[in-house]
């Protein structure tokens, strides 16, 4: 049998299933290279953003005696090159190269106070291996060698040092000075230069903020700040820093490189680094202080992991129902092209062909269609960006094997026996009680399994938990089950009533749509999926994006806010108030603050909470009504608060506050009436409106502006949360048009009987109105019950699969549990499959009408 002519014979249905093949298997390739690619650039990010402290490797060890000092470059070079040969490969791919890049040696100092500073005053000595790289002196010189000076009677070593130039009057230090530091083992150091860093924001200092920025502290039970800086000094001054008597460690900073991250090695990754650190844990070389890896590259591996595990089950979840969808649309254009060629494979069975011959043409002539298509779907994924995984070779061929071998099998059963033809529209068969049997433990098995995932949850520390892919399909298939045995009994119904009632057409048109045909099951499993997953994709979203709209109004607090670090003039203020877009400003002070007389603090904001409610009208947070003192849960029930804020103020506890948006949300703090504060000092503005950040930035120096905009937009931003957005919305997409393609397709299968039956009641007298009233009642019930079903399956699975889907980590870390019903998206994907399907009716009337009815005649008894 010559296949290439069956291929122009049945040109329409072989393009249809080439469409559909190209689509799919472009899809399932295409889909996971991008989600992968986007899963490599969140973790880069993660890694960008956080600071170079967190990411990078630092190994360090403590210097306790003189036989431990390092006194020479050589001494920490070569101990850098023996960090670099112990890190496992998959962390030395990832390392910057030494010299390079952020990588660097120190040696510093902690808490050596300033002799005769009452414990106030703190400058520990440092060493940076790349400082004149780093810095440039812009006050005195750069220190030199070290030398020596009597003090107390005791000689004691001088070294030149430099410092920041913005510590020097915070210091109240000058250049030329001495200091002595230490209250026993004394060692005195000149200061000889004030030096300005040449990227102050670069990630380098992220390691050496002591080095730049003046620390204050304020100790437990003390009312005075101590301040504390780290000082530069040269080569020579090693030899003159000792451990003997001081707190000195010794770093070597092993900086990673971002744009070298790969997701699929991030538990590797994880493994690896557990090894270094325990292989320079034993690299103690008699030591008595142990060399230990400073990091948090663990934790960030933690936390982008656990994201990508909820961004994977949400995907796979998708990319799985549409997997499913495409082979059964896919499958209906096989039973089209089934259908097509049924007269004439009956006719070569009859005739002494073989089923092996009979299976065999019509397998070929579908591999015809669907290998050239798969290919090309195969080929035309490559232009997605992204890692090749595995499921982008083995997808296409699943597709292109599930249409051949459905297609010879199918074709095998139909037309095992010559002469196959059977009156399916008569009788229908009872099912079997081995059947009912099966159906039962479906529907059964689907419950148990829903309330085992939301009892027991998502086994994180398996990764991805195949159960929670299991459970969504076991629901659908007892969803289809229970409409399948179901549906025809109200029909049924009303198939009886509508006996008594003049008119042929409602009796007629139920009764064809109440009666079980195994043709009804495959669209059923088909549009199920597809409406449920759609639905249940537009619930997630419309979840996830009000979350982050609150988990932004939360982060803020207020349309703009603007904290500054020390007191905002009045004359800046009503600057603000006059800038273009402002339309309220509410004045705040913030602050820590004694509680009662003793040690204990609190985070605390002074506030006019009328003023501030009128600011959020309209936002999904609010403030509390009342006056007094709003505290948090460590801190109710004390009556009346004594508090140490400039001044000693006393306030009556007004409520109870879990967290105060956009400042705290754990520990102690509380909100204070802003009339209580005896002189107000404000250093934080909300301001309601739509103003130019960069102007409220220039009138109100030293401060940070934020904005609930700006938050927002860093939230859904985020590359993991645009991924899950984006598949979320391509697979919804994706599966309304298949569910649209299956209602055309089933239309198309059942014409030539439907035309049969027309055409027999025309000779009885059926106008064409009534054919197209006939029709649409023939084939709206299913569409219908199926799009409710649809709906309830996709509102419903959300709640069944519970805690197994934590979307937190794309919502600003806020649980995302508020679906809120909203209908719009499934209404519409259900009105469009009802109106398909009216359209289908219509035009398929339409086109029998154009037919002679002794000629469809005459067709139906020839076959």
């Amino acid at each position: 049998m010559r296949i290439p002519l069956l291929a122009r014979t049945h040109l329409g249905a072989v393009a249809v299933l080439f469409v559909l093949t190209l689509s799919a298997c472009l899809l399932v390739a295409g889909l996971p290279r991008a989600m992968q690619a986007s899963f490599d650039q969140a973790l880069r990010q993660a890694l960008r953003s956080a600071s170079a402290e967190q990411a990078d490797l630092t190994v360090t060890v403590g210097s306790m005696s003189k036989e431990e000092d390092l006194h020479e470059r050589d001494q920490f070079e070569s101990r850098d090159r023996r960090w670099r040969q112990l890190l496992p490969p998959e962390l030395r791919s990832l390392v910057v190269p030494a010299g390079r890049g952020d990588s660097h040696m120190s040696a510093k100092t902690e808490v050596t106070p300033i002799h005769g500073s009452g414990g106030t005053m703190f400058m520990n000595l440092g060493w940076l291996s790349d400082a004149d790289r780093r810095v440039d002196w812009v006050q005195g010189q750069a220190p030199g060698k070290p030398s020596t000076m009597r003090f107390e009677g005791e000689t004691i070593p001088l070294i030149e040092v430099g410092l920041t130039e913005s510590a020097l009057p915070a210091m109240d230090l000058k250049i030329g000075q001495v200091k002595v530091l230490g209250e026993s083992h004394y060692v005195a150091v000149k200061l000889v230069g004030a030096f300005r860093a040449k990227k102050a924001d670069d990630r380098y200092w992220s390691h050496n903020s002591d080095i730049l920025t003046v620390t204050r502290m304020l100790p437990p039970g003390k009312l005075e700040f101590e301040k504390h800086i780290t000082t530069i000094m040269s080569d020579d001054g090693l030899t003159a820093l000792s451990g003997d008597g001081r707190n000195l460690s010794y770093y070597w900073v092993l900086p990673i490189a971002p744009d070298k991250a790969d997701a699929l090695a991030a538990t590797d990754l994880q493994a690896a680094l557990s090894d270094f650190e325990r292989v320079i844990g034993l690299q103690a070389s008699g030591s008595y202080s142990p060399y230990r890896v400073l990091t948090a590259l663990s934790k960030l591996l933690t936390d982008f992991l656990a994201g990508q595990a909820t961004a994977q089950t949400v995907m796979y979840l998708m990319l799985g129902g549409l997997l499913l969808v495409a082979v059964g649309v896919i499958v209906l254009a096989v039973q089209l092209l089934s259908g097509r060629l049924d007269h004439t494979l009956a006719l070569t069975r009859a005739r002494g062909g073989s089923l092996a011959q009979v299976a065999g043409t019509g397998a070929a002539l579908t591999a015809l269609a669907v290998v050239p298509a798969g290919l090309a779907g195969y080929g035309l994924s490559w232009f997605v960006p992204g890692p090749v995984l595995p499921i982008v070779h083995v997808g296409p061929l699943l597709v292109m094997l599930a249409a051949v071998g459905y297609t010879a099998a199918g074709l095998a059963v139909t037309h095992r026996v010559p002469l196959h033809e059977q009156r399916a529209d008569v009788s229908t068969a009872r099912p079997s009680a081995r059947r009912l049997t099966l159906e039962v433990l479906v529907v059964v098995l689907a419950l148990v399994g829903a309330y085992l995932l939301r009892t027991r949850g998502l086994t994180a520390s398996a990764g991805f938990d195949p159960f929670l892919l299991v459970v969504p399909i076991a629901l659908t298939l007892a969803a289809a089950v229970i409409i399948l045995r179901c549906y025809p009994y109200p029909l049924r119904l009303l198939v009886r009533l509508t006996a008594r009632r003049p008119g042929a057409v409602p009796f007629l048109g139920l009764t064809r749509a109440a009666r079980a045909r195994s043709a009804s099951v495959l669209p059923v499993l088909i549009l199920l999926p597809a409406l449920g997953v759609s639905v249940f994709a537009a619930v997630i979203s419309d979840g996830l994006v009000s979350t982050q709209r609150l988990a932004s109004w939360q982060q803020v607090g207020a349309p703009v806010k603007i904290t500054s670090r020390v007191e905002i003039p009045a004359d800046a203020i009503e600057r603000v108030r006059k800038v273009a877009g402002v339309e309220q400003v509410v004045l705040a002070q913030t602050g820590r603050v004694q509680v009662g007389y003793g040690a204990e603090r609190a985070e605390a904001i002074a506030v006019s909470l009328p003023e501030w409610r009128r600011l959020l009208a309209g936002a999904p947070i609010g403030v509390p009504t009342g006056s007094g003192a709003f505290v948090s849960p460590d801190l109710k029930g004390r009556g009346t608060y004594e508090i140490g804020w400039q001044s000693r103020l006393k306030v009556p506890e007004g409520g109870l506050i879990t967290s105060v948006p956009g400042f705290y949300s754990q520990g102690k703090f509380m909100i204070l009436p802003m009339d209580s504060l005896v002189r107000p000092a404000v250093n934080t503005l909300l301001i309601r409106g739509n103003p130019a950040l960069d102007e409220l930035r220039r009138l109100v120096p030293l401060s940070t502006v934020e904005s609930q905009a700006l938050a927002l937009a860093a939230i859904q931003d985020d590359p993991l949360t645009s991924t899950v957005r984006t598949t979320l919305v391509v697979v919804t997409v994706a599966l309304a048009a298949y569910a649209l393609v299956a209602v055309i397709l089933s239309l198309v299968i059942g014409a030539a009987d439907r035309a049969r039956a027309l055409s027999f009641l025309r000779t009885l007298g059926l106008s064409d109105r009534q054919a197209q009233r006939l029709t649409v009642l023939e084939i709206m019930p299913m569409i219908l019950l199926t799009a409710l079903a649809g709906l309830l399956l996709g509102l419903g699975l959300p709640a069944a699969l519970g805690p197994g889907v934590d979307l937190s980590s794309y919502a600003g870390d806020l649980p995302v549990g508020d679906y809120s019903l909203d209908l719009i998206t499934p209404t519409a994907l259900a009105a469009g499959l009802a109106v398909v399907a009216v359209l289908g009716a219509y035009t398929h009337t339409a086109i029998s009408r154009r037919r002679s009815i002794g000629a469809v005649l005459r067709v139906g008894d020839l076959t």
